[in-house]
This record gives C-alpha cells, structure tokens and sequence, in this order.
C-alpha cells in the first residue's frame, strides 16, 4: 500500500496526526524561521502547508495574510475556503508561486521545496514539531516572524493557563493505563496506530491525568498488533478520529469493533471511548481544548 492510500485509510486529517508525526519523529526543535536577509518585513501574502500553523496563524489575527493552504486544511471555516497548494507529500510548487508569496510554511523534511523555494528567493518557515512545549514555542517563534509577538504571547498565555488547569483538576489521582489509538482500519482492529513514548499525543495523555500503555517506547507512533496490546493491557482505550460528518450509528459501529478484544481490560470494564474530533489530531492553538477532551473520559468526576 503506498503512502498515500495509507494516510487516507487512516483518516488522520492528512498532514495533521499521521503525516505530522512521521514528518516529525524524534524531532526535538522547534518550528524556526530560515532566510534571515528575506525577513525585513512583515508578510502579507503567506501559504501554509501545515493545518497546525494554519490555526495558528488565524488565532495570532493573521487569517487575512492567508492566501493558500494545504489540500487538508478545514479550520478555521475561513482557512478552509482559501486557494487550495497541496501538501506534505504534493506541493503544487507553480501554484504557489503565481499566488505570489512572501512567506511559505513548510514541513521542515520538505528539503526539495524547501530548496525550490530558496532559488527563487521567496522565505520559508520552517516547521518541526516534537512535544506540547513545542507547539507554544512553535505559536512564539512564527508571532515574532510575522510581527504578532504580543497576540503570541496572550496565546500562549492562554493556552499554559488552560493546560495547568486540567493538570490541577487530575493532580493526586490514579492514572489509568492507557493507550491512544489515533490510526486503524475502518471497522477492524487492523494497522493500528498507537501514540507512544514521546510527542504531543503522549504529552496531552499524560497532562490529562493518564498513564501511557506504550511509555517505553520512545517514538512518536508506533503500530501495535492485537497481541501487543493485549500484552500491554491498557485500562483504558481512547480511539480518536477526525471529525468527518459522522453520524451517530457509524460511531456505535467503531465503538463495538473493540468487542472482539473481551479479554482486553478496557473492553471487560467497559472504558473504551470513541471520540470524534479534529482538536485531538491538529498540534496547534487548540491543544488545550483537545488535553480536555481526553481528562473527561479518564477522570470525569473532576474534569468538566
């Protein structure tokens, strides 16, 4: 199966969980600015490849400087209507270029555009993402570059507030052993996809009040057989996906996929939770809102 029949299968928002973790695995620095001599003044014209900065963009007040995005890209709903360039795997590099930018975000092992860009002297931001810190220091580092330091700050403000909230909420209780799903055959328990030692999903696991089923595995994803996780024995499952316009009944259907694992102690206790939602998958200014989401399902007596 090639790589793009994989990233559609998994239904990951393409370039958001699946692509931005393969795209980034062991990566440990955070996104930066290249180009300096192009960087005098402040972008108008800006194309993101990445959803993540994307949302970030519209939250730091720069929507309006948008002018493309990645094929992937669905929030906000005004970044969804902007001029479509490709994205991880197929950047429409001609199509950029007749848009006229003054600032590209890129996935920082895009190293051929990042090359093409560079001949023709257009800037690029290079982006590169590990762990939760990350994606504050991410929101820093492009404020400073398109000259929105101070709304950065009130976000990152923001979003370190909300974060220590829910760490406040979970602090002293029991952490269930858990394991994050975010990739797997539609209907089976086949190719799963489990977040692992390292990255945000595991961060936002473990702010949320959950232990990790794979700690000690220091990567960002990893795909795990039936029998591995049957081995690991999670307390708790947390099966996300993109929020496709489900409709109740296919969520009832993907919830009851887990049966066949009765032996599973999250099946035989019955804390296997379906959540549908993109904020889970998207490392961007919604993090908070996505740790959230999973501190409900682990620890719902204290987390609202």
């Amino acid at each position: 199966m090639n790589q793009r029949l994989r990233i559609t299968r998994l239904g990951c928002v393409a370039v958001t969980a699946c692509i931005a973790i393969v795209a980034a695995v062991h990566a440990s620095v955070p996104a930066r600015a290249v180009n300096p001599q192009l960087q005098a003044t402040r972008p108008q014209r800006i194309i993101s490849l990445v959803p993540a900065v994307t949302e970030m963009l519209f939250a730091l007040g720069a929507g309006s400087d948008v002018v493309a995005v990645s094929n992937y890209d669905k929030f906000p709903k005004e970044a969804a209507a902007k001029p479509k360039v490709g994205a991880l795997i197929d950047p429409d590099f001609e199509r950029m270029l007749s848009l006229r930018p003054d600032l590209v975000v890129v996935y920082e092992s895009q190293s051929e555009l990042i090359g093409r860009l560079g001949r023709v002297k257009v800037p690029v931001f290079h982006y590169r993402h590990a762990g939760l810190a990350d994606i504050t220091e991410t929101i820093t580092a492009l404020g400073e570059r398109i000259d929105r330091a101070a709304d950065a700050r009130t976000l990152v403000a923001r979003i370190e507030r909300d974060l220590d909230r829910i760490r406040q909420q979970v602090a002293g209780r029991p952490r269930p052993l858990t394991a994050l799903i975010f990739g797997r055959e539609p209907g089976t328990l086949r190719s799963l996809y489990a977040s692992a030692g390292i990255g945000f999903m595991h961060d936002m696991l473990l702010v949320a009040g959950g232990a990790d089923a794979f700690d000690d595995m220091k990567r960002q994803s990893l795909q795990v057989s039936t029998e591995v996780l049957l081995a690991r024995k999670p307390e708790v499952i947390v099966d996300i996906h993109p929020s496709d316009l489900w409709r109740p009944d296919r969520a009832a259907r993907e919830r009851d996929v887990w049966r066949a694992l009765p032996s599973l102690p999250a099946v035989r206790t019955g804390r296997v939770y379906l959540i549908v939602d993109d904020r889970l998958v998207v490392p961007g200014p919604r993090v908070a809102e996505a740790v959230r989401l999973i501190a409900q399902v682990l620890h719902p007596d204290v987390v609202k």
